[in-house]
């Protein structure tokens, strides 16, 4: 890997610590701006790393978002993790619901959600960015999915309860919340709606 460190960076400093900051650069850039929007100029300048060190510590445009995109959701073992040891996966949902929404308005970072506005505005030629977006998607969903069925199997739920149905309805509301976030709503409006949508699992 290419040394990447411009001259008036901090004597001392990790390298790694570098390239985890230019990384977080990034990562508000294509959250911001979308995918295709981003071109190498802006996050070369933003990132303080000009394109050849980018290729070196991070590979092409398509993996440095990639790479953003893991960042930003974290590792999916803690979020399964996370809905094996809440109480109930009601408590579990309610919470992922929650914290969508005060991320989605946060102050110090772009609005709504990185997974659907980076690939907004996509063409077919970024298609396989799309599809990856959308698997990360469908994968949060099963999770919780997983959860719902446990809770029905351990007699918390109703069999009658659709696990299929609610885990849906979960990663609907999530991508309501995120346009609606975009759009300038406040997150008292944004969290009401994460409330919202919970009342509907007393039906369920």
């Amino acid at each position: 890997m290419k040394q990447h460190k411009p001259e008036t960076s901090k004597i001392g400093r990790p390298r790694d610590y570098e390239e985890d900051e230019a990384l977080n650069k990034a990562m508000l850039l294509f959250w911001r701006h979308g995918f295709e929007t981003t071109s190498m100029s802006l996050l070369s300048k933003n990132m303080n790393m000009n394109a050849p060190s980018i290729y070196a510590a991070f590979g092409d445009k398509k993996s440095l978002f990639l790479k953003a995109l893991d960042l930003y959701v974290g590792k999916l073992s803690e979020i399964e993790s996370f809905l094996d040891n809440a109480p109930s996966a009601f408590e579990a949902t309610y919470e992922i619901l929650k914290q969508s929404a005060i991320r989605f308005t946060g102050k110090e970072t772009p609005t709504g959600c990185m997974l659907a506005s980076a690939v907004a505005s996509c063409s077919a030629e970024s298609a396989d960015v799309q599809i990856t977006t959308a698997k990360i998607r469908a994968k949060i969903e099963s999770l919780i999915k997983q959860r719902i069925e446990k809770d029905i199997k351990n007699q918390i739920l109703p069999k009658s309860f659709s696990a299929e149905a609610f885990a849906a309805l979960a990663t609907a509301t999530i991508q309501g919340m995120s346009v609606l976030a975009r759009d300038g709503a406040s997150r008292k409006k944004v969290l009401l709606i994460a409330e919202t949508s919970m009342l509907s699992w007393n039906h369920g």
